[in-house]
């Protein structure tokens, strides 16, 4: 249902819509099953004290439950297998060789802030580490953030690059969900290094220097990162040694790492709260109204992301580490 609409004016099929949206957006992820569990509730009262207490209409609009007929037949879905930082690492180490340091930082920044795609390919320098968040054009939110973040470096997700009418376009993120997150040293410091390393305006440029949502991303540059490529030695300008295959995360979409960020974070220990809000999701009922992301909510997620992060290569011991940031390469027959 959208827009202003009378209570006596809502139809059977209005609330039907309404509430098949809202369960794509808990197949989505983005909403999870107890908010709109809580929602269509409340809602559910309000049209019974409608028709009953104050007979602004005579029947509630949402349909009788159906009973099933014959054998239920549970949905299946793909098992999540438990995922290590191990096979991440290989990803970052892929996107290396394909994409250069910009890819190395990409993977890891996916899998450790949980930004979705269209918001990774509208992040632009000025809202993120280092530059941020001094360069932020609003300035109130500039002196909050000045004081706040003195400690923690952050990156701001203000914007998603999208197309819209066949345009590319800065957008608001999904469903709204502005929010700073907080960066781990090894990662702000590896955003220094890349920021550093190109002219560009975004965080993330394409292999041609544009902008990501202009690439065939899912071909030319996860498919290669994940499922492996064989060497080529062609040209120079055309050659990279061969790609090993990541098993672990065969046939899924590079969305799997923003699960496996909130699977670290609930792992850890982490809060409702600090979490769903660093995914840019809504707290349901009560506990989202009254409760907030504090300061030392945020240091808690850095100082784990952190822990996690030199656990892992203790426990690996003599890891590769790539050297200082290059330009990125560019593929001729497919750059971006």
């Amino acid at each position: 249902m959208s827009g202003c609409r009378r209570v006596g004016e809502i139809a059977t099929e209005d609330y039907v819509t309404w509430k098949n949206r809202l369960n794509r957006r808990v197949e989505a992820g983005d909403l999870s099953r107890t908010y709109v569990d809580d929602v269509l509730m409340v809602f559910g009262m309000l049209m019974s004290d409608a028709v009953q207490r104050y007979r602004y209409r005579q029947d509630v609009p949402i349909p009788p439950a159906t009973p099933r007929r014959g054998k239920y037949v549970k949905k299946t879905q793909k098992k999540k297998r438990p995922l290590t930082m191990a096979p991440v690492y290989q990803l970052a180490v892929n996107a290396y060789v394909v994409w250069g340091y910009t890819g190395w930082v990409y993977i890891w920044h996916a899998a450790f802030t949980g930004m979705r795609p269209g918001e990774m390919y509208g992040l632009q320098k000025s809202f993120c580490h280092p530059a941020w968040p001094a360069s932020d054009p609003d300035r109130d939110r500039r002196e909050e953030s000045e004081e706040r973040y003195a400690k923690m470096p952050a990156v701001r997700v203000e914007h998603q690059l999208q197309w819209v009418d066949g345009k590319k376009r800065l957008t608001d993120p999904k469903y709204l969900s502005h929010r700073t997150l907080v960066l781990p040293p090894f990662l702000s410091d590896m955003h220094a290094h890349l920021a550093a390393s190109h002219e560009s305006p975004w965080v993330f440029p394409a292999m041609n220097g544009g902008d990501l949502l202009g690439a065939r991303f899912d071909r030319d540059y996860w498919a290669p990162i994940r499922d492996g490529s064989p060497a080529r030695e062609a040209r120079r300008d055309y050659a990279r040694p061969a790609i090993p295959a990541v098993e672990q995360f065969e046939g899924l979409p590079i969305y799997r790492l923003r699960h496996w960020m909130k699977e670290c974070l609930d792992e850890d220990g982490h809060s409702e709260v600090a979490v769903e809000t660093r995914m840019g999701h809504e707290v349901a009922g009560v506990k989202g109204l009254y409760s907030n992301l504090t300061p030392k909510m945020e240091a808690g997620i850095m100082e784990s992301q952190q822990e996690r992060w030199e656990s892992f290569h203790r426990a690996a011991g003599g890891l590769w580490m790539p050297p200082f940031p290059t330009a990125s390469p560019v593929d001729h027959d497919r750059a971006g």
